[in-house]
């Protein structure tokens, strides 16, 4: 079924930020250095990523490993909020038939978080996913809005919208330039718009054994408007797809 459900849709590399479109199957591990303007630099294990499985055609569900974060010079370090997300196959056509997708998202996160590293309250994300393919070129995207349980004066609700553009060379060499952009509205940053350009490139799928597979990729996020939490961020992502 899992075998099947990838067939129909195009094959493309699941991005270094932006959440790909595409159902896919696989366990996915991430790392984020996050320099502040303040002189704070933030490691974050884990980032929300986890376990993805596909349960049922069309659909998929993520489980995410809660992240642990950790602020140097500050000792505020501990795990962040754990969050699900389940994805919904809309429409799909491989390389073959159009080579086209769009996928609808629900995101949960729920307060679990230590030392104040999550919010105050659940918070909802549904989101509009989209990926249309030219030959060896593809441009990925999503479209979501944050809206918490509760305390939206504190907590705030987030526009978020990121496109990927990526180009296949030699088969597992994935280049790719993300534009991720947010604006905020209510909460402490209301008003403010960021915008961070990613270049990135993802390496894969390689195969190790039997279904299981290998793909590696990193990124680097550079803030290209005047308001910018932090300046740059550097990812690394590592996934194994089975």
């Amino acid at each position: 079924m899992v075998d099947d459900t990838r067939v129909e849709q195009p094959h493309w590399i699941t991005p270094v930020a932006t959440t790909t479109p595409r159902l896919e199957q696989e366990f996915r591990y991430d790392i984020q250095w996050q320099p502040h303007n303040s002189g704070l630099i933030t490691n974050n294990y884990g980032v929300s990523k986890g376990l993805e499985i596909i349960p049922a055609e069309n659909w998929e569900i993520i489980l995410a490993v809660p992240p642990y974060i950790e602020n140097n010079p500050n000792s505020r370090n501990g795990f962040g909020d754990w969050q699900f997300l389940v994805k919904y196959r809309i429409v799909a056509q491989n390389e073959d038939h159009g080579n086209y997708i769009l996928t609808a998202f629900f995101q949960m996160s729920f307060p679990t978080g230590s030392h104040q590293q999550g919010t105050l309250d659940p918070v909802i994300t549904p989101t509009i996913a989209y990926g249309k393919g030219f030959g060896n070129f593809d441009v990925q995207g999503t479209l979501g809005i944050s809206l918490p349980a509760g305390d939206e004066v504190k907590i705030g609700r987030n526009l978020t919208w990121n496109n990927t553009f990526q180009y296949r060379l030699l088969k597992k060499f994935w280049p790719e330039a993300e534009v991720n952009f947010t604006h905020y509205y209510q909460g402490e940053r209301n008003g403010n718009t960021v915008v961070y350009l990613t270049p990135g490139l993802v390496l894969g799928r390689f195969h190790v054994w039997g279904h299981l597979g290998f793909t590696i990729g990193g990124g680097y996020e550079i803030a290209v408007t005047s308001f910018h939490p932090t300046n740059q961020i550097a990812i690394l992502s590592v996934r194994f797809p089975f």
